[in-house]
């Protein structure tokens, strides 16, 4: 019998051959299960103290095998998704979101990880690798500049140019053991206002000042992977500030290929949406968040950012996100032309 959902559930080829088996991408949400201790909550705040060895919360404890993370994706491929981006995984300690937070940093990292991706089946699975920078939870804190978050706690320590050439490095490295331990590839958060985003600054150096500099950080990153590659990039900073929208496009272009002959050989595979920044409630005026992602938002609602996008001569899949929690929704933001993939997400 023909499918309800012709398009939701076509197959798509990736560039480098990958097959996606369908295009439903589940996005990236943090569980508590990648940690190799999980903090404990005080008044519904996730503290930055570490547990005591042998003690659990949503994980394991120290150096726990991942089992229950593995558990919880095998289950969603199981449901049919096509694709599957785990939470945010730093690349070096100064990026991690909290004290003792999950790294991707040594082949011990890689062999952990090989308990999730054996047990993953049939769907393609793909670690983030998140860098905080002043979001950091941590007096290790690195960032830009030395400025604080309006939502942090800390004030990062600016990184110099060398400091932020190794990060790269990181990043590569990342990936690599990522590979290594089994996914099929990568996402590399350049929204909602972590480390990548924040390279909006008042920098001098080859690192900052004009935007073709500043967007460095993430075109370096992305040329340093060889295996799919999605990039979440800010479409909507929702931040006094934030991007022009003639900056996204600049540095979609870079990061999907093609820009001025630089990234020609290693663009990114996909090109996933990111909507506002976690500090958004200070744009706004308001002692309250942007909604982006809340029931108040309508169903697909910020699909039509992504089709803009899709109007400015990128050859990669793009990733419409935020309320698309429906396979009738996901198959009407397709058949709309807003997207060639959708993330569910409620």
């Amino acid at each position: 019998m023909p499918s309800a959902y012709p398009r939701l559930l076509q197959p798509i080829t990736l560039r480098g051959g990958a097959v996606l088996r369908n295009r439903a991408l589940m996005g990236s949400m943090h569980t508590g299960l990648e940690e190799a201790t999980a903090p404990p909550s005080e008044g519904g705040v996730r503290c930055s103290r570490p547990l005591t060895p042998g003690r659990t919360s949503q994980g394991e404890g120290w150096g726990h095998s991942l089992e229950k993370m593995g558990a919880f994706f095998a289950e969603r491929a199981r449901g049919g998704v096509g694709l599957m981006v785990t939470g945010g995984i730093a690349p070096n300690a100064a990026g991690r979101v909290a004290p003792f937070a999950a790294t991707m940093a040594s082949s011990s990292d890689a062999r952990r990880h090989r308990t999730v991706t054996e047990m993953v089946g049939g769907a393609k699975i793909a670690m983030q690798l998140l860098h905080a920078g002043r979001y950091a939870y941590q007096p290790s804190a690195v960032a830009p500049s030395a400025k604080k978050a309006p939502i942090g706690w800390f004030t990062p320590h600016a990184l110099s140019s060398a400091q932020v050439e190794a990060t790269i490095g990181d990043f590569a490295a990342a990936a690599a053991l990522a590979h290594e331990a089994g996914y099929d590839g990568v996402e590399v958060m350049g929204s909602e206002g972590y480390l990548i985003n924040q390279f909006l600054n008042h920098r001098s150096d080859a690192w900052g000042g004009s935007f073709s500099n500043r967007m460095r950080l993430p075109v370096e990153i992305v040329r340093a992977a060889d295996f799919i590659l999605i990039f979440r990039l800010s479409m909507l900073d929702l931040v006094r500030d934030g991007s022009s929208w003639e900056e996204v496009v600049e540095l979609a272009q870079a990061v999907g290929g093609g820009y001025k002959g630089a990234v020609e050989e290693a663009g990114a595979t996909i090109i996933n949406t990111g909507i506002g920044w976690h500090e958004a409630r200070v744009w706004s005026g308001r002692d309250a968040r942007v909604p982006t992602i809340a029931t108040s938002v309508p169903r697909g609602g910020f699909a039509w950012v992504t089709q803009k996008l899709k109007g400015h001569g990128l050859s990669i899949p793009l990733v419409a996100t935020n309320r698309i929690n429906t396979p009738e929704v996901a198959e009407a933001v397709l058949a709309s032309g807003q997207a060639g993939t959708v993330k569910p997400l409620a």
